[in-house]
């Protein structure tokens, strides 16, 4: 009996999530009384697989644990999709959401070039105006130029530990499983 419990617990920790659950309300908000298709996830349940998902590379496997009296099978077919458009959306909204910030980027990016282009074009005239125009042009282009790279680079990258959950858990398979 020692043997198969030594290989059941090796086989719930190898690349895989496993959540032991009480019933299928454990997945969803308590706050949302809707059907299973369409009610709340929970915010424990997520924040238990984002820190599961941290450390994992290859596919991941969803593992529900549920007692096997209360598991009901067109329920965890409901809860199958909900999952998979939940998490569909949300990798959906923080691609998007990263792209954006990434064009924003290029945007300012460019502006500061094409600040700093026309200070050096106006740095050689003789005029007042003009060389006070491309004395003010230094810095607003250089704060154009520095903030798109940090848009590119630091902004976007800040996003992309949720933009990774999301992916991973997208493209993870779901199971119920007996406890």
């Amino acid at each position: 009996m020692e043997k198969e419990e030594q290989i059941n617990a090796k086989k719930f920790r190898e690349g895989n999530i496993s959540i032991v659950l009480d019933s299928y309300d454990d997945l969803f908000s308590d706050f949302d009384p809707r059907p299973y298709r369409i009610r709340a996830l929970s915010d424990d349940f997520l924040l238990e697989c984002k820190k599961a998902t941290v450390d994992k590379k290859k596919k991941i496997e969803l593992r529900l644990l549920v007692p096997k009296k209360k598991r009901i099978y067109d329920d965890e077919a409901k809860i199958k999709k909900r999952l998979r458009r939940y998490f569909q959306e949300h990798f959906r909204e923080k691609e998007s959401e990263i792209k954006k910030i990434k064009r924003s980027g290029f945007f300012w990016f460019f502006c500061g070039a094409v600040l700093m282009s026309m200070e050096a074009f106006l740095m050689g005239h003789e005029k007042f105006f003009l060389r006070f125009l491309a004395t003010v042009l230094i810095p607003a282009g250089w704060f154009f130029f520095w903030e798109g790279l940090g848009k590119i680079f630091i902004e976007s990258k800040e996003k992309m530990p949720d933009f990774d959950f999301h992916k991973k858990m997208l493209n993870a398979e779901i199971y119920f499983e007996n406890y």
